[in-house]
């Protein structure tokens, strides 16, 4: 028997909207990293039937070495370095409860989740929200949870399996799920409350009488982790940086376009989305219902946090060149006197953690660049220091608060910089497109044709 110390080895929660959730002499499987991807010719769980079993799993892509020089990652498996959305938390949950399971339980490491465990135990170990639905969520699995690295390793131990070796035979297309000889028992007790949470909306109204009936979108999510009663000392998340940063961006932006005379030929929407941190979950209803036509809507530009270490030589591009509106974003940057650079932590999946991510899923060109890290009149390293630093100590912590050493002229050289691309798209003569590599090209095509 192992018992687990709550939060320090395991989170868990349930998405059902019911007060009990029991879950009693359940066989626990490992099935490697929990992915069905059929265009990689990968399947973790093979004809195995894990139907109210307790998976254990791995988090992030299967890093497939490369056969030609395996101390690279192969780019034909999974993006290479790139997490893809297999890696993420989100898809191991959802792909569990497809498959009939009543627990899925994630492994921590920080390197391939991007993150260290007080971020999972702070973001976790208070309470979730959901978006309701007539099923009640019970099509999710009874239970999701998370446990750290150590305690997954003497779990394995305890089974008698060699979890290092284990680990390693999981990232082959060969790999077939393992029964651990071991059984769960997951009690949750839970209360249910109801409440609404907004999403704020401005829009600003086009002046083309045949074009301002077609949408140009800004978003930043309002939210953050509210207040941890359980915590000594200081008990509030502030989240100034993730996202007070972004929602005063936003405002910015509205203020400027509102500025313009004329007003652009299209209308201009500025969304502060709520609910993010608990799953994108405002992203996601305005996404499933739209105030205004997902398929006249031509581009959803996000900001969640902004550069406070000054102006820099460099930004990131965090949507990849999937877009005619990376293009853009390329091309403004140069007239700013600065070089667009490719996400330099590609592994870390931070495409799929904003809200821009569920404009695409729905078809609509997204755009959201990341901070640079080459900033200027400041020893090389300095950015990216800052950036780690922030990642460690603050992130999702309560020390994200305001900072009175900040430089937020880099701020700014951003916020213009989204001015000018969604002023182009605003005014220009065609919509944005997916590239042909994208994955929401074909979703795109499909919208524009309602």
């Amino acid at each position: 028997t192992i018992n687990l110390k709550y939060p320090d080895d395991f989170v868990a929660s349930s998405a059902h909207l019911q007060p009990d959730i029991k879950i009693d002499k359940s066989d626990v499987i490992f099935v490697g990293y929990g992915v069905v991807a059929p265009e990689y010719g990968w399947d973790d769980y093979k004809d195995v039937d894990v139907r109210g079993k307790t998976l254990l799993m791995l988090i992030g892509d299967p890093p497939v070495p490369d056969p030609k020089d395996p101390s690279k990652l192969d780019e034909k498996m999974f993006k290479g370095k790139a997490m893809t959305y297999y890696g993420r938390w989100t898809y191991k949950y959802e792909i569990a409860a497809q498959k009939g399971a009543a627990a899925a339980i994630i492994i921590h490491e920080t390197e391939p989740a991007a993150y260290p465990w007080q971020v999972v135990r702070s973001s976790w170990g208070k309470e979730n929200f959901e978006l309701d639905n007539p099923n009640k969520n019970m099509d999710a699995v009874s239970a999701r949870s998370w446990i750290t690295f150590d305690v997954a390793k003497k779990l394995f131990a305890d089974c008698r399996q060699d979890f290092d070796a284990l680990k390693k035979s999981a990232i082959t297309k060969g790999f077939r799920p393992v029964a651990l000889n071991a059984k769960a028992r997951i009690d949750i007790k839970q209360q249910i409350r109801s409440f609404k949470s907004h999403n704020v909306i401005g829009k600003l109204e086009g002046n083309d009488p045949k074009l301002h009936d077609e949408y140009v979108i800004y978003t930043a999510h309002w939210d953050h982790l509210g207040r941890h009663p359980e915590l000594q000392g200081d008990q509030i998340f502030n989240g100034a940086i993730d996202n007070a940063s972004g929602v005063a961006s936003l405002m910015q932006l509205a203020v400027a376009f509102t500025k313009l005379n004329p007003p652009p030929k299209r209308s201009v929407l500025f969304i502060a989305t709520t609910a993010e941190e608990a799953g994108l979950l405002g992203a996601k209803f305005y996404a499933e219902h739209s105030l205004y036509p997902l398929e006249k809507t031509l581009a959803d530009i996000n900001i969640d946090g902004v550069n406070p270490w000054g102006k820099s030589h460099d930004l990131e591009d965090l949507t990849n060149g999937n877009s005619t509106l990376d293009d853009l974003l390329g091309q403004a940057a140069a007239r700013q006197g600065r070089v667009m650079k490719a996400n330099s932590e590609p592994e870390k999946g931070g495409f799929y953690r904003v809200d821009s991510f569920e404009f695409a899923k729905a078809g609509v060109p997204v755009l959201h660049l990341a901070r640079g890290i080459e900033i200027i009149g400041k020893p090389p390293e300095y950015g990216k220091q800052k950036r780690d630093e922030f990642v460690a100590k603050h992130y999702h912590q309560v020390s994200d608060e305001l900072d009175p050493k900040w430089d937020l002229s880099g701020a700014v050289q951003d916020v213009q910089l989204l001015f000018e691309v969604g002023y182009q798209v605003a005014n220009g003569d065609k919509f944005p497109e997916w590239k042909a590599k994208s994955e929401f090209r074909v979703r795109h095509e499909a919208m524009l044709r309602k």
